[in-house]
């Protein structure tokens, strides 16, 4: 079938910022490629109508169909750039044979689909990949272990310990989970918009995250039981072995080609995005990131992707110019510009400390006293509620917390209006001196940004499960008096705190529903049904200075981009 661009597609290029000219192509539907173990996987081959020989190959590979919305808006406007394309349903999806467990097959069916493509007259044996989220993870999958090299990747959106998305330092977090598990629950069986998150599946979504047992959940949201969720649930315990296989940031960098990734501030996938840019660039493999104001999958975020993914790959695979300006390219949120720097985290970011003090004061002073500790109590009966954060679909990015800071669970700690704009650049952090009247605890800290009239919105948060079969460890110390220090990994960002602005740090015992609910009795977490109330005793006298540890950017540093 000959595709030519039509209106719709050169308003489609025009809105994502490429380039008018478009290349008639032709599309080759449901080529079925054989896996080592008897299952053939279906893909559609892009290629451009008038191609003199052989032409290196753009493997694309996801769960989500690969007609309607995504071959419109990650195939097509590549073909209309000239590429060849193969966009391949992932196993037990559209077409594919065998069974969809996500995650836990994408290596050995990718790899087993590169070196067919490499056997194919119409491939001259040159394989990239590209695309965002879970067409993300199908990179991480491959690029390390393909041999010969791939020419280059772009795993946007994503990260190579994927299963940050759904288990942040022990903490299950529910709501992406179960929001996932309803949209690949029903994307074939409702036609083009099953996926879509309308007021009524959000509603059974809503109600289904409270239930208990979480086993059957979800059922409650879609009405049939869903591998993933089933897997999610069971496999949530630590030292569970079952996710090795889904997660690759241990895998040798010794092959993996150039690099180009985008992700955004508030992209549930940001904080292990950075962390594997740091991890390219220390093994000296080739790596650029954007990171930008949006939440996953975002139009704007989705644009930047495509624009970014042209000029990459007509670099590597055309020769063309390299893509200019330092490797590293950061939004400055509520300032409204672009930072550049070399490397992630970038130079010129140095550590301050903001001490949590008795009252409910954040100062840069160390307590020298002895006050009481601060205390509330966590009941997951009545769960610590959230609002915003970086979440897999929206409501998510920043939110009034005002009401979620009124409730006699959370402990807020306000510092004085700043007297000029700081500048957070980093990865931030935070240790709290905490004994917990349960082993099996949550601490989570957030950190706001109080404007004038005193709207309390969040900045960056993290999370610990304290659990006595990992405690102590790295993160978690025990002193000779029994209180926990506890280290607890916020969010990274590049944000600006106005001046007159004040710092503000939440400390409670849940986020719920973006996190599971800690019950306290350290059940499993598809079989608990019952909860115990658990007391927290915060300290923050002068032996346990419980603190907030900001990477604050040089002035100098915080000009617009150079490049």
């Amino acid at each position: 079938m000959t595709v030519r661009a039509g209106l719709g597609g050169l308003l489609a290029d025009a809105v994502l910022g490429l380039p008018l000219r478009a290349t008639p192509y032709t599309v080759q539907r449901d080529l079925a490629v054989p896996m080592p173990d008897g299952v053939d996987l279906l893909g559609d081959r892009y290629a451009p109508r008038r191609a003199a020989g052989p032409l290196p190959v753009v493997l694309v590979r996801l769960p989500y169909g690969r007609a309607g919305l995504v071959g419109r808006l990650f195939a097509a406007p590549l073909a209309r750039r000239g590429f060849q394309l193969f966009v391949q349903s992932t196993r037990g999806t559209f077409g594919s044979g065998g069974h969809f467990r996500p995650f836990t097959t994408e290596r050995d069916d990718g790899l087993a689909t590169v070196s067919w493509l490499r056997t194919q007259p119409w491939c001259d044996g040159r394989v990239a990949m590209t695309g965002a989220s879970y067409f993300g993870h199908t990179q991480w999958a491959v690029a390390p272990y393909a041999d010969p090299p791939l020419v280059c990747v772009s795993p946007h959106v994503t990260a190579a310990r994927v299963t940050t998305a759904f288990y942040d330092h022990g903490a299950p977090l529910l709501r992406n989970a179960l929001t996932w598990s309803a949209q690949i629950g029903r994307q074939e069986a409702g036609g083009p918009l099953a996926t879509v998150p309308g007021p009524r599946r959000r509603a059974r979504i809503a109600r289904a995250l409270r239930r208990l047992p979480l086993q059957a959940a979800d059922t409650a949201a879609v009405g049939a039981p869903v591998p993933f969720w089933r897997d999610f649930v069971t496999h949530a315990g630590p030292g569970d072995r079952f996710w090795d296989v889904a997660d690759h940031d241990g895998a040798d960098l010794a092959g993996m080609p150039p690099v180009s990734m985008v992700t955004g501030w508030w992209d549930l996938f940001a904080a292990g995005q950075l962390a594997d840019v740091a991890r390219l660039h220390a093994a000296g493999v080739p790596a650029r990131v954007t990171v930008g104001p949006w939440l996953h999958a975002a139009p704007a975020e989705v644009a930047t992707v495509l624009r970014t993914d042209a000029a990459w790959l007509h670099h590597h695979l055309r020769g063309g110019p390299a893509p200019a300006g330092p490797p590293v390219r950061l939004f400055l949120q509520q300032a409204g510009t672009w930072l550049a720097a070399d490397t992630w985290p970038p130079p010129g970011s140095r550590p301050v400390a903001h001490h949590l003090r008795a009252g409910g004061r954040l100062t840069a002073d160390a307590e020298t006293g002895d006050p009481a500790p601060a205390v509330f109590t966590y009941d997951p009966a009545d769960p610590t509620p959230t609002v915003g954060g970086p979440l897999l679909q929206p409501p998510g990015g920043q939110a009034d917390n005002r009401a979620v800071e009124r409730r006699a669970d959370v402990l807020v700690f306000t510092g004085p209006p700043l007297p000029a704009d700081l500048d957070v650049v980093g990865p931030v952090r935070a240790v709290v001196h905490v004994r917990t009247e349960l082993p099996h605890a949550d601490v989570f800290v957030r950190l706001c940004d109080v404007d004038a009239r005193g709207v309390s919105r969040n900045v960056v948060d993290g999370i610990r499960r304290l659990d006595p079969r990992t405690v102590p460890a790295g993160d978690v110390t025990v002193g000779d008096d029994g209180v926990l220090a506890v280290d607890v990994e916020l969010f990274p960002t590049a944000y600006r705190v106005r001046a007159g602005h004040r710092l503000r740090v939440q400390v409670a015992g849940g986020a719920f529903p973006r996190f599971a609910r800690n019950p306290g009795t350290g059940e499993p977490l598809g079989t608990a049904r019952t909860g115990r109330p658990c007391r927290f005793e915060v300290s923050c006298d002068a032996a346990h200075p419980s603190r907030l540890v900001l990477p604050v950017l040089s002035p100098d540093l915080s000009g617009p981009a150079t490049g």
